[in-house]
């Protein structure tokens, strides 16, 4: 059993399991017109690029209060004009998502989908690019909905070629996976404070080439979702955001980006999760439950596995069993096929894979009438 002040351990793609320092974080209040916080802010801002390998001469960081969608959003409608035309690359419920967020903003829009068992390729993306006079394109980068990792570093270079401007929503992988920002030309980056940086939800951001987020001024129909004036008011009065911040959050925040140098930056992370997930695997397929993405698709972030197989098995008295037990595993998306997802992100380690699948492990036992 875990401890009193944090019972369970939360084996999702954020938010998620976070470390007992950055919990304590938040217990000071802040005014968001004092120096020291103006400065924590801008310090993190600057952090954020460092921990990318980004030069703050070509790069710069918009935060922006709300989900990882608000800032999704945010982007779409301030990056792109209803003169223009986006391209949507999609394998999953969040690449469907970006789409949504354009359809219902009037800005025109097409959907490229691939199914969500699979990676896209460059052929498709180079056939949806000329077929129509696109400006911008966007894609997933971990599609969390069944765990693929989509391959940016061959993609992203395809849709450059036509000279559109890029759209990475990368909400569960940056921090946790490296990412060639500025190699890829990547102009908008987008992820969310609870995810691999190991925050808590409360606040998104942008990794933005400045001379992209310059084009965005006066763009956006929306008063709070625009972040050229969230940047704007940034850069003018350093570290001050144009609405109420939220500012616990941004402080556990600034508490999980110095763990995250701690620990040895993004490449050791990455290691972590990676380990985590081979780990997880190997142990799942013992006990009878199979992955749903094939191996060499498979992301570090979370894990989808096939539940029909496994005769009486029932979502809901599974996840009350784990959380009897102190694990939280998530639900599945996929609705043609019984699925249930494992996180492997987070304050999350070796360890605590051996104890879960263990548990795990005990309900398939008790569901074939076997006591140990």
């Amino acid at each position: 059993m875990r401890d009193n002040n944090n019972p369970y351990l939360l084996l999702t793609p954020g938010p998620l399991s976070t470390s007992l320092s950055v919990r304590e974080s938040m217990l000071k209040d802040w005014c968001t017109w004092d120096d020291e916080y103006k400065s924590l802010v801008q310090d993190l801002r600057s952090q954020l690029l460092e921990v990318n390998n980004l030069p703050s001469d070509k790069y710069t960081t918009v935060l922006m209060q709300g989900s990882g969608t608000f800032v999704n959003e945010a982007v779409i409608v301030s990056a792109i004009r209803k003169t223009d035309r986006l391209l949507v690359i999609s394998n999953g419920i969040y690449g469907e998502r970006l789409h949504e967020i354009a359809t219902k903003a009037g800005i025109p829009s097409d959907l490229l989908d691939v199914g969500f068992y699979r990676q896209p390729n460059c052929q498709e993306i180079e056939n949806a690019l000329t077929s129509k006079q696109y400006t911008h394109a966007a894609i997933v980068h971990c599609e969390t909905t069944t765990g693929i990792l989509n391959p940016i570093e061959s993609l992203i270079p395809c849709m450059k070629q036509h000279n559109v401007k890029v759209i990475l929503d990368a909400m569960s992988s940056l921090g946790g996976i490296p990412i060639d920002i500025q190699g890829l030309d990547i102009d908008f980056t987008i992820s969310s404070a609870n995810k691999c940086i190991q925050g808590v939800p409360g606040f998104g951001y942008v990794i933005a080439k400045k001379k992209s987020l310059s084009e965005c001024k006066n763009i956006s129909p929306s008063l709070s979702l625009d972040i050229f004036d969230q940047w704007e008011s940034m850069e003018k009065d350093p570290g001050k955001w144009r609405f109420t911040s939220p500012t616990h959050v941004v402080r556990a925040f600034y508490q999980a980006l110095n763990e995250l140098s701690e620990e040895g930056g993004i490449v050791a992370r990455n290691k972590r999760y990676i380990e985590n997930q081979a780990l997880l695997v190997t142990k799942m397929e013992k006990i009878g439950f199979e992955p749903l993405i094939r191996r060499e698709w498979q992301s570090p972030i979370i894990t989808t596995f096939l539940s029909s197989e496994i005769p009486g098995f029932k979502f809901e008295e599974f996840y009350d069993f784990l959380k009897e037990r102190s694990f939280v595993v998530y639900p599945g998306k996929v609705t043609d096929k019984q699925v249930f997802r494992i996180g492997n992100i987070g304050d999350v380690f070796p360890k605590d894979i051996d104890e879960l699948t263990n548990a795990i492990k005990e309900y398939a036992l008790e569901l074939q009438g076997v006591t140990e």
